[in-house]
């Protein structure tokens, strides 16, 4: 495994040049002295990408013995820094122990990956989170046996109770419900999302209330407006990029960028922008209820 952060600092690597002779003239102690930094540089560049409740001092230690073990084997005389070998056993020794402090097995872990995949791919295909059914089918298992997985997967998360300082580990875990901000940034942005189908041309309207709210077929809707299906697939395609601007323009500001040239488009786009943030006041917005929005879209 190779990373950017793999390679250790320039004075680590040249003092290999300062070992020469055969293994008998080797100072185990010395390397290992001047070698020691490179545990500390590997130690730091896996812990990023390692659960929180694993403790760093256990990746040290593991480190620490691996670097020791390799200045006794090491042989000068087959032409390879001894940074080069002992980076290799050290990261050897920590992924060791990384899967010695894994509760999960390896063939669950590898099976969360299939999931994490197969849900990943279907999200492309569809344009929506997959169900469970759906992955499970696209696996190839029941939905019993995805579930039986989970809970594999559920059992092996743990959590460090060292974090614990005032409270108990109830206080940390998450709500089971909603919290009262959630509540209110979703019905903001049903309402948004409520104002934004409002102010679309009347013909995205139709495709988007048509295809979306009432799930016609879109062989239905084409024959409504006179036009192919293709057409509607083009119209419902412009209808969503609206939208999903018109809903970063008003509550994502910072990730929405103006256009790079005033065109006839990108004017167009603003102005459907700023009719969407003028429609209603944030007042009026909140008020309205998660089910008023529904029942009027």
């Amino acid at each position: 495994m190779n990373s950017p952060a793999a390679a250790a600092p320039a004075a680590v690597l040249d003092r290999d040049s300062q070992v020469t002779g055969s293994v008998q003239e080797v100072d185990t102690d010395a390397l290992v002295r001047q070698t020691l930094p490179l545990v500390g540089h590997i130690v730091r560049d896996m812990a990023t990408r390692v659960p929180g409740h694993v403790a760093r001092e256990d990746l040290m230690s593991a480190g620490m013995m691996a670097l020791a073990q390799a200045a006794a084997a090491y042989d000068p005389a087959r032409g390879v820094k001894f940074s080069s070998y002992a980076a290799t056993r050290i990261r050897g020794a920590i992924v060791d122990e990384l899967r010695s402090l894994d509760w999960a097995s390896r063939s669950v872990r590898r099976r969360a990956r299939q999931v994490d995949e197969a849900r990943n791919t279907l999200a492309v295909t569809l344009g929506r989170v997959a169900t469970d059914a759906e992955v499970a089918a696209a696996l190839g298992m029941g939905t019993s046996e995805l579930a039986a997985h989970q809970d594999d997967l559920s059992r092996a998360s743990v959590m460090s109770l060292d974090g614990f300082e005032d409270g108990t580990a109830e206080d940390l875990l998450p709500s089971a419900g909603p919290t009262p901000l959630d509540v209110l940034e979703d019905r903001e942005r049903l309402a948004y999302l409520h104002d934004a189908v409002d102010q679309l041309p009347e013909r995205l309207q139709v495709v988007v209330r048509g295809y979306f709210f009432a799930e016609r077929p879109m062989a239905e809707i084409a024959a409504e407006l006179g036009v192919t299906d293709s057409r509607i697939s083009q119209l419902r395609a412009e209808a969503v990029q609206l939208l999903r601007g018109a809903l970063t323009a008003n509550l994502d500001t910072e990730l929405h960028q103006e256009p790079a040239k005033a065109g006839c488009a990108a004017r167009r786009k603003e102005a459907y922008y700023a009719s969407v943030a003028g429609h209603r006041s944030f007042a009026s917005r909140l008020t309205q209820t998660a089910s008023e929005v529904v029942a009027t879209a």
